[in-house]
């Protein structure tokens, strides 16, 4: 189990810098040239294994986790002020990527400290900007064998913190449930399998509806074609899933998901995340663990998140 938990965490964080210094390239581009390893500078022109937005807010909640040992809702956006206006839980001491509807909802807590009515609710704040930071939660559900209803309330209340609509916490949802299939030991096609047998009619038909193709389908027989790799949501989490039913390997997994382009690091890092889980610790290359800044620190978090266990 010790495997699966800290290769998901770790696995996250290398998607996130694998994709960093290309982010925003077209696949067109990828596909011409394609980035086999942790390579710097580029977009950001940030050092080889820099993580971005994606692990900082993510290690935020965990942060929070571990010192509440519970799901604090304005601790966490405590936690993500920090980030913001401190460059807290950064890899560098720089805040160098920060998305709008993050930073509108963040700034909205600032004014109102109010966790429940911070997060933006239009149709237009449906980025990936919850779903890259949601992991966490499908440890502390698996941890605390957390019922549905109760998963998909930590899950709404966690994601509404930044992007309310129900677009953004259903996909939230499913990567959630996704995750927690594979950490307690389902392989990848029965986990999705189980996954789209869940009952989702507590969400609106406009919503279930976005989903059609990753959950009434098989995403995994479309092509590369078919698959968007932009920062909505939607496309965010069928991109994950649908490398993560193409590779053999964590190694894979990851050069496949940062060669779609576009939103490289947060597909880069939720696909990371599920492909941690499968394959294990062991199975990440130690060259690419060892290129990650502030490796240490990271993984004092995550073991302490492992040890905590919250019973």
């Amino acid at each position: 189990m010790k495997s699966k938990y800290l290769g998901g965490l770790m696995g996250f964080v290398i998607g996130d810098a694998f994709g960093v210094p290309v982010e925003f390239m077209s696949r067109r581009e990828l596909l011409k040239n394609p980035i086999t390893k942790m390579v710097g500078y580029g977009t950001h022109n940030q050092p080889a294994g820099t993580w971005s937005d994606d692990t900082s807010m993510m290690i935020a909640t965990i942060d929070s986790i571990n010192s509440k040992q519970k799901i604090d809702l304005t601790d966490i956006a405590l936690k993500f002020v920090a980030w913001k206006n401190h460059a807290s839980y950064t890899a560098l001491g720089e805040l160098f990527d920060i998305g709008n509807t993050c930073a509108k909802a963040i700034n909205n807590f600032e004014e109102t400290h109010d966790p429940y009515t911070c997060g933006l609710k239009d149709n237009n704040a449906n980025g990936n900007g919850s779903l890259m930071r949601i992991l966490p939660i499908a440890y502390y559900a698996v941890e605390k064998r957390l019922k549905d209803d109760e998963i998909l309330e930590v899950v709404k209340d966690v994601s509404s913190l930044t992007h309310a609509h129900e677009i953004s916490i259903m996909g939230c949802y499913i990567y959630v449930r996704y995750a927690m299939f594979l950490l307690n030991g389902k392989d990848k096609y029965s986990a999705y399998s189980m996954v789209k047998s869940i009952d989702y009619t507590m969400f609106s038909e406009e919503t279930r509806a976005a989903y059609q193709r990753l959950l009434l389908g098989d995403i995994s027989k479309l092509t590369i074609n078919d698959i968007s790799s932009s920062g909505y949501v939607v496309d965010s989490l069928e991109s994950a899933i649908w490398v993560t039913l193409q590779s053999e390997n964590f190694k894979e997994a990851i050069i496949g998901a940062v060669n779609l382009g576009s939103d490289t690091d947060t597909i880069g890092a939720i696909t990371g995340g599920l492909s941690g889980i499968l394959y294990g610790d062991e199975l990440i290359p130690e060259d690419w663990k060892n290129t990650i800044a502030r490796k240490e620190y990271l993984l004092d978090i995550f073991e302490e998140f492992y040890e905590n266990k919250y019973e």
